[in-house]
């Protein structure tokens, strides 16, 4: 298991979870390009992820099932919590993320995402830190679910099991973009 430097976010937008996933990948670059370079993710969209995305979102196509008229899910569809200098950065997703079309809830800012402590409703964080090593950064990526009851806890279960490892690599080739748009950048 991969140990997190920086987790005041971690620790301030989801302390409990029953779920999560880390990553990290050592990257040529000082830690604010690293986190910048987290922001725009959405620029340089990974053709494997984007197969990825659209085989998840078949059952909903093939149900008829509108995706609220929103293209693929992406990094558009979190919401940026918080950054923390050069050093942490989470967004948030709240919703019934095993439903065809996602069943997310609009979250406008991290007093949204924190409001829903109290409901039924799945709340996901994705974070991401750094650590300076020598001249790189070790970028480290965990995801964390938390369901806050029994229900959505059964039903979100089997969804995570089945998830997990698209969701793996999907991140594993998030921090390979990042890499390889750092290593592509002029200084």
């Amino acid at each position: 298991m991969l140990s997190v430097p920086g987790e005041q976010l971690l620790q301030r937008y989801l302390p409990r979870y029953q779920f999560a996933e880390r990553h990290a990948a050592l990257i040529a670059a000082p830690p604010a390009a690293v986190l910048d370079a987290v922001s725009c993710l959405e620029r340089d969209a990974d053709p494997l992820v984007r197969f990825f995305i659209r085989l998840r979102e078949l059952p909903a196509r093939c149900l008829g099932r509108k995706l609220d008229g929103q293209p693929a899910f992406g990094m558009h569809c979190f919401t940026r919590l918080e950054r923390l200098g050069n050093v942490e950065l989470a967004y948030g997703l709240a919703g019934e993320f095993w439903r065809a079309a996602y069943g997310l809830q609009p979250l406008a800012d991290a007093a949204a995402f924190l409001a829903l402590e109290q409901s039924t409703l799945p709340r996901l964080l994705l974070h991401f830190s750094t650590e300076p090593v020598g001249e790189q950064t070790r970028l480290h990526t965990e995801t964390r679910v938390y369901c806050p009851g029994k229900v959505s806890l059964l039903k979100f279960a089997p969804y995570w099991y089945l998830i997990r490892p698209v969701s793996g690599l999907i991140r594993q080739r998030m921090l390979r973009s990042i890499r390889l748009a750092l290593a592509a950048s002029p200084d």
